[in-house]
């Protein structure tokens, strides 16, 4: 990979992030700077309820593109290439299981659904609470989308551990899932 420049480039890989809705994503700037840093160039989707959770200014001062949400009309361009990878960061529970189901009722679902049928590597962190977690359809939900070759990361719960204090979202392990089994 080229080296960090703020101009995007045909030449760097297109890397999308797709952001759910949960409280971490107030920080998705940090995996755009990591990627950015590594030589990625960066378009953000994000389900229609993220939005609400993080900086979209920011976000697209970042990226230097719009943050994509909604489907494009017919004969709209597409405003970003296609994606050399994807990392859905942070990844809630309701996305991983539909995800899984195959249900693409939103352009990050559509966007999630379509990519593993084009063969494009992704990585997920999942932010799930511990009870979500338990749940007997989120385990099959993980089972499927790792049998389809989805790199998952650590569970975020957002819980306390036993020493009271919440452990930080590790944003760059999408970028380690996805360098690992390049």
């Amino acid at each position: 990979m080229t080296g960090h420049n703020d101009t995007p480039s045909a030449e760097r890989p297109f890397l999308y992030v797709v952001v759910c809705a949960a409280g971490v994503a107030r920080d998705v700037g940090t995996l755009i700077a990591a990627a950015r840093a590594s030589g990625w160039e960066v378009g953000v989707i994000a389900t229609p309820q993220a939005l609400g959770f993080f900086d979209t200014a920011d976000v697209e001062a970042r990226t230097g593109r719009p943050i994509r949400s909604a489907w494009r009309a017919p004969g709209d361009p597409r405003p970003f290439p296609a994606p050399d990878a994807v990392a859905v960061a942070p990844a809630t529970f309701n996305t991983v299981n539909k995800w899984a189901a195959g249900i693409a009722d939103t352009l990050a679902l559509g966007t999630l659904c379509e990519v593993y049928g084009l063969g494009v590597p992704t990585a997920v962190l999942p932010c799930v609470s511990d009870a979500l977690a338990a749940h007997p359809a989120y385990r099959a939900s993980l089972d499927r989308l790792r049998g389809m070759g989805v790199r998952f990361g650590e569970r975020y719960s957002g819980e306390p551990g036993v020493d009271g204090r919440r452990a930080a979202f590790r944003w760059e392990e999408a970028l380690d899932l996805l360098t690992a089994h390049a």
